[in-house]
């Protein structure tokens, strides 16, 4: 906890202030090791009155009145008295006399819903063990790494018997082992900030200091993320700096007037989600909302933020034709600044649907800042390619080539998220089309061409095991689908890949660069046959990557290859072990010096139905 002064204050109002969590909020204030007093600071620029209530003072209004100590509105009290998991709540008198009980906007924890009190808490209690994994983080982001992203939603990935939610500690035990087992490599959690109700997901948040209690508590919380960096795991929060809840005890009109979202009616309201905008032009939105991001990072140790719906934000209203937002841009490139001034290894991840250039550029040289963009364009290429009949693929096929004229332009992450699973859309396995058998081969086709395609990967929960039924945000995933063979073999194959782009360096090293990646036939629209090579840095690790997309079988198909020699199958989606009818190539396959497109030497393999091979080189001849 810091005083405020003027100096605070400027910083405050021009958006500069990063580290808002020290002056505002409840503070207790220590002196030879023991809590003396308790201190409350608000910003309410139009507020008459200020007062904090809670069973300390028997919500008495009159009790503990906030002293005015700036012009420009904050209110601050000192309680001598330690109120150390105490709720609390401000209620502020406006100019024209209306009474509002609010929470507190800098509370780093909250009753749980549907209480809405804030609690006052002492952040500093936890001693954390991830030293070794902190001080070795890289002083620049490892573009050349392999990245598999598990993205979860913690109250229902996994529930206790009854129903209820496991806590943050509770998953230690069940989600850190499960992730790496399978060759995960992050952890993306859906929002974590405090929310009143359980359907938003946590997209419409009240709390954006205060971690959801709905899990457990600040400890837990910390002792998740601690575990998960000594298993060698990165954890990044899903964050909402665009838009946020209407409840009354939130930061709607918080003092009466729009103090954090727009004046402008037309602009504030977000009427497609029934949330309001913030306004990422005013000084201290911009502050506040800075500061709760490395607030995150600093108390929680997290490596980074999946920002969502960011061409809501570069756009009013995600709407091109309204024209660009100057004031979230400049709010978005202020954001990055900070962050990666923080640390350079953080990770900052754009939700963009937008076609806006240079999201993943350097603030520098004219972009905004995020080191990775979800590409969503190849993300709904992909999926409206894969749930047509293979027999009308043919007619679509730059559904699956499209995305190679811009997937270099930014750092991309392939998605296959929680957003893609949802609203009557259907699971990657049910989008398939086919008999029973046929969308399991489907599905295992789009999840390697998932791994192999040039970016880093993301998968929902519950789709690495070929979830039948859309994810339910009331209850656990279908784990019992399990004992059903083909879901088992779904989930081999999904931690197979995981484990191959890992390990694989052609497959993830240049992942943001066109030197690792050539096209060997991207025009075989009439066979619906797919075939492209991913290289190393150092073009010594070759991997050749076969895609057949209807259900026939080709023996003997001719595919060029850069290098004469013998190339081997290193997995192949129709393995029996993964479901498939087992046709694969088995034997090394050596090179014949005859010319096929652009290369000068030819293997002939046998293609599976609806299904991915991977070859990789192996010896020279």
């Amino acid at each position: 906890m810091s005083h405020i002064n003027q100096d605070t204050m400027y910083h405050l109002c021009n958006g500069s202030l990063i580290d808002a969590y020290r002056f505002f909020g409840a503070h207790l204030i220590k002196a030879d090791g023991l809590i003396k007093a308790t201190r409350f600071s608000v910003f309410a620029p139009n507020a008459k009155e200020v007062s904090v209530l809670g069973p300390f003072n028997q919500y008495d209004i009159a009790a503990h009145k906030l002293e005015k100590i700036d012009e420009r509105g904050v209110f601050s009290i000192t309680i001598e008295d330690n109120l150390s998991r105490q709720p609390y709540k401000y209620h502020l008198l406006t100019h024209d006399n209306k009474g509002l009980y609010k929470s507190d906007p800098f509370a780093t924890y909250s009753a749980l819903r549907p209480d809405t009190v804030s609690i006052v808490s002492d952040p500093d209690l936890y001693t954390w063990q991830d030293e070794t994994y902190m001080k070795n983080r890289p002083q620049k982001t490892p573009y050349h790494q392999a990245m598999n992203i598990y993205e979860v939603h913690l109250g229902t990935w996994m529930q206790k018997p009854n129903g209820d939610f496991h806590t943050y500690a509770d998953l230690v035990d069940h989600l850190i082992p499960y992730v790496k087992k399978h060759h995960f490599t992050h952890i993306e959690i859906l929002p974590l900030i405090e929310h009143p109700f359980d359907g938003s997901w946590g997209y419409q948040g009240t709390g954006y200091y205060s971690l959801t209690s709905r899990y457990g508590t600040i400890d837990d919380f910390k002792y998740f993320v601690d575990q998960c960096h000594q298993a060698g795991i990165k954890v990044l929060l899903d964050w909402v700096p665009g838009h946020f809840c209407k409840d009354d005890h939130g930061l709607y009109f918080f003092d009466g007037t729009p103090l954090f979202e727009y004046d402008d009616e037309s602009r504030r309201e977000n009427k497609e989600w029934g949330t309001v905008n913030f306004d990422l032009s005013k000084g201290h939105t911009r502050s506040f909302l800075i500061s709760s991001a490395l607030y995150f990072m600093k108390n929680y140790h997290v490596d980074g933020f999946r920002v969502d719906a960011v061409s809501y934000m570069l756009y009013y209203h995600g709407d091109t034709t309204q024209g660009e937002n100057p004031g979230a841009i400049e709010f978005l490139q202020k954001l990055s600044k900070e962050i990666f001034a923080y640390h350079p290894n953080a990770l900052l991840v754009a939700e963009d649907s937008s076609a806006y250039p240079k999201v993943t550029h350097p603030i520098e040289n004219g972009g905004l800042g995020f080191n990775y963009k979800w590409n969503m364009g190849w993300m709904n290429d992909t999926l409206k390619y894969f749930k047509k009949d293979p027999i009308h693929r043919k007619y679509h096929h730059n559904l699956l080539t499209f995305s190679l004229m811009y997937t270099f332009s930014e750092n991309y992450i392939m998605p296959f998220s929680h957003d893609e699973v949802v609203h009557g859309k259907k699971t990657l396995v049910d989008k398939m089309p086919g008999d029973y058998w046929q969308k399991f081969a489907n599905y295992r086709a789009l999840i390697g061409y998932l791994h192999t395609h040039p970016g880093k990967n993301l998968l929902f929960m519950g789709q690495e095991f070929a979830q039948m039924h859309e994810w339910k945000d009331y209850t656990e995933l279908d784990w019992h689908l399990l004992s059903y063979p083909m879901h088992e073999s779904a989930l081999r194959f999904t931690s197979d890949m995981n484990a191959l782009s890992k390990n694989e360096k052609a497959l993830h090293e240049l992942d943001h660069n066109p030197q690792g990646f050539e096209w060997i036939d991207a025009d075989n629209a009439d066979y619906s046959v797919l075939s492209f090579i991913r290289k190393s840095k150092d073009e010594k690790e070759i991997i050749v990557v076969l895609l057949n997309l209807t259900p026939e079988v080709h023996h003997n198909f001719p595919i060029g290859v850069p290098k004469a020699g013998i190339y081997r199958e290193i997995i192949n989606s129709d393995y029996q072990m993964y479901g498939g009818s087992n046709l694969y190539n088995g034997l090394p396959l050596e090179t014949k010096n005859e010319p096929y497109k652009n290369f000068n030497h030819t293997i002939e393999v046998l293609l599976s139905p609806l299904s991915i091979s991977v070859l990789k080189f192996s010896e020279e001849r």
